[in-house]
């Protein structure tokens, strides 16, 4: 910001403030025009050459703010040259001291040199150009005012120079300063985040102690309640009141308890806007989706479907949803099939997909299995939401080409099947196909994507 930026309050864009300046001084030139008083030494009658160089002194400050530099050694020349053509008056002799319109033109050049230059221009302009342009005058002025000439133009560039460089570092201190209390704010407001989440972390660590209180009652409660059935059913009902208060007041302290975790964005947003999370229904809409994208999806469901949790609902959607993206970008536009099977009999949800590789002529990308691709973040995700769940994961390439995505989700058990299985745990038949998916102990792995060849390797 200049000094006459100051002045207009910043309401005057730069440019027209030079436009401004440069039309003045360029006016104030053509003042040796005016009849001059009769004992003022005679002045030479302007000419074409008086026009050009009274232009040559003051318009071109338009420009100034581009060129500071040559704008001002322009000037200086200019002003030099009329003087020693006898254009204007010089700036001291027998008349006095006449500091013009021109001398003015050359200090205001000097000022805004200073103001708006680098630190290297500014000290060539103090060092060599005001020495220089001082000089020039004296040489020019008449015998006996030399000195005069030489002081009187000295001081009048050095002030203007001492005033821009003065306005430069006034304004960046101001500007250090507001930086200064801007960095301050943003501390007090980071602060006051961190106290704010340290106070809820606080807060919710003691609603999780209220939490797990409640929840070990509850356990205590039913197990009790159980045992009791048969022999007192009063106490009993009495006991399962008492568990629907504890669920119902352990629901209350869990939504504090989210409240209190909520960030000030999810605050301010309606949790009854928000759309609920994708559910295994969502695949056909997914699928058409994708089929809209140019991927070619034969989709197919077979069996019953069964009671799911909501969290291995969605980890079905995601990966789903991310095999199919992990298609697009390293197959392109070619076909796929998925295949989404219930499985009583074996307690588990089975998603398989699998594509036939690249068309002629498309180029596909590696498959690694470290690259983070779409939404889920790759098969990293993929096996960080399956194992989540308690299921399992394979993925590799096709014999012949292509590349398959074969996911296990098991389904949950009633409870009397439950206890049951506790006191009995079913062990497969030699000739069940998934008979290598157990182990030593019994416990479900998940069958393996292909019965016919050896698994593939992982990305």
């Amino acid at each position: 910001m200049t000094l006459m930026d100051s002045f207009a309050g910043r309401r005057v864009p730069p440019a027209v403030t030079d436009a401004g300046l440069a039309l003045l001084f360029t006016a104030g030139a053509f003042v040796p025009l005016v009849p001059m008083p009769a004992d003022v030494p005679a002045l030479r009658t302007p000419d074409a050459l008086f026009f050009v160089l009274a232009l040559l002194s003051a318009l071109p400050l338009a420009i100034h703010r581009r060129y500071p530099l040559p704008v001002l050694l322009v000037m200086t020349v200019a002003v030099a040259a009329l003087q020693a053509r006898h254009y204007i008056p010089h700036l001291s002799g027998p008349q006095g001291t006449s500091i013009g319109p021109s001398y003015m033109g050359v200090a205001t050049a000097v000022l805004l040199t200073a103001l708006r230059g680098a630190p290297r221009t500014a000290t060539l302009v103090v060092a060599a150009v005001i020495p220089a342009a001082a000089l020039t005058e004296a040489v020019l002025a008449p015998d006996g005012h030399r000195i005069a000439t030489l002081l009187a133009d000295g001081v009048l560039l050095v002030a203007a120079w001492a005033l821009g460089r003065l306005t430069r570092a006034r304004a960046a201190i101001r500007d250090q300063a507001l930086e200064r209390a801007s960095a301050l704010g943003r501390a007090q407001e980071a602060n006051a985040r961190a106290a704010v989440m340290e106070e809820r972390a606080r807060i919710a660590r003691e609603l999780h102690d209220i939490v797990a209180h409640n929840v070990s009652l509850m356990v205590v409660q039913t197990i009790a309640a159980d045992r009791i059935q048969d022999r007192d059913g009063d106490k009993a009902h009495e006991l399962h009141g008492t568990i629907e208060e504890t669920g119902r007041a352990t629901v209350t302290e869990l939504r504090r308890l989210l409240d209190v975790l909520r960030t000030e964005d999810e605050a301010d947003a309606d949790p009854s806007k928000e759309p609920p999370q994708p559910t295994v229904e969502a695949l056909p809409a997914l699928v058409d989706a994708v089929r809209a994208a140019g991927l070619t999806v034969d989709f197919t469901t077979t069996g019953t479907p069964a009671e799911l949790p909501a969290g291995s609902h969605l980890t079905v959607y995601r990966i789903v949803q991310e095999a199919l993206t992990n298609t697009l970008k390293h197959a392109g536009h070619t076909r796929a099939e998925l295949t989404v099977a219930w499985e009583a009999r074996h307690r588990r949800l089975t998603v398989r997909l699998c594509d036939d590789g690249p068309r002629p002529g498309e180029g596909a990308a590696p498959r690694r299995a470290d690259l983070p691709d779409g939404p889920g973040h790759g098969l990293l995700g993929m096996r960080e939401r399956i194992g989540a769940v308690g299921g399992s994961l394979h993925t590799g390439p096709r014999p012949g080409g292509g590349y398959c995505v074969h996911a296990v989700v098991p389904l949950p058990l009633s409870a009397p099947a439950q206890d049951q299985e506790r006191a009995h745990p079913p062990l497969p038949a030699p000739d069940d196909p998934s008979y290598d998916s157990y182990d030593i102990a019994g416990h479900y792995e998940g069958r393996p994507p292909y019965a016919d060849h050896p698994r593939p390797a992982g990305r």
